[in-house]
């Protein structure tokens, strides 16, 4: 089964391979996150830009989710908050001789939003085209398990909201790939146990059924 690497696929193989990861891979969970900002954040290396994240998603759950505030009007309200705060800020710094508030000609980066959108972009490439080709037959395993995850999800979706789906996404994003590198080395060798499981499995429902399905002769197709 690909998406793990180990020394020997025999049943007799009992622990994993020195160095076998998750999926495969050979580089770090941060550079496999893109290895930018985007990485420093889900890694919780940037640790005030990954709190303000959490929090505001949580908040901004809160207000729609269980408040059940308008998106037009709670737009609408912190716009005017905004407005009236930085107006008697600038009020009360003109009569008390303060420091008046300080509003930045870029306020959104171009640049952050460039990198954000190529790596979802790189990522999401990467995973229909592995998923169209499971569906061709070259990874029969992955192909049955995105069947299986695909079912769950949509169980899952008749339970919760979109917007529930969404902040449980975020939330994975932000901590599953954090407690992954901290705990990596007990990740890769249960994950290696699971795998080996799920290709015994799969070795005997080959043989006992799908070895068994005729299947016509393949033409060479002649240029």
């Amino acid at each position: 089964m690909r998406g793990f690497v180990y020394s020997s696929d025999s049943d007799d193989n009992i622990g994993t391979s020195r160095g076998a990861k998750l999926f495969g891979r050979e580089r770090s969970i941060h550079h496999v996150l893109g290895g930018g900002k985007v990485a420093d954040v889900l890694l919780w290396r940037n640790r005030n830009v990954s709190a303000a994240l959490l929090i505001g998603m949580t908040v901004i759950w809160f207000l729609f989710e269980v408040v059940e505030y308008n998106f037009v009007t709670l737009v609408c309200h912190l716009s005017i908050t905004t407005l009236l705060v930085i107006f008697i800020w600038r009020t009360a710094a003109e009569l008390f001789r303060l420091t008046p508030p300080t509003i930045p000609g870029i306020i959104l980066h171009e640049s952050t939003f460039k990198e954000l959108a190529s790596t979802v972009h790189k990522r999401c490439n990467q995973f229909l085209s592995k998923l169209l080709d499971s569906a061709c037959g070259r990874d029969l395993p992955f192909f049955f398990l995105a069947i299986i995850s695909l079912y769950i999800l949509s169980v899952i979706g008749t339970y919760f909201s979109f917007l529930n789906l969404v902040y449980l996404g975020l939330l994975g994003l932000e901590t599953l790939p954090f407690l992954y590198e901290r705990f990596e080395e007990d990740v890769d060798r249960l994950a290696g146990k699971v795998s080996r499981e799920i290709k015994r499995s799969y070795r005997k429902f080959d043989s006992q059924f799908l070895n068994k399905i005729p299947r016509g002769p393949v033409k060479e197709k002649t240029r």
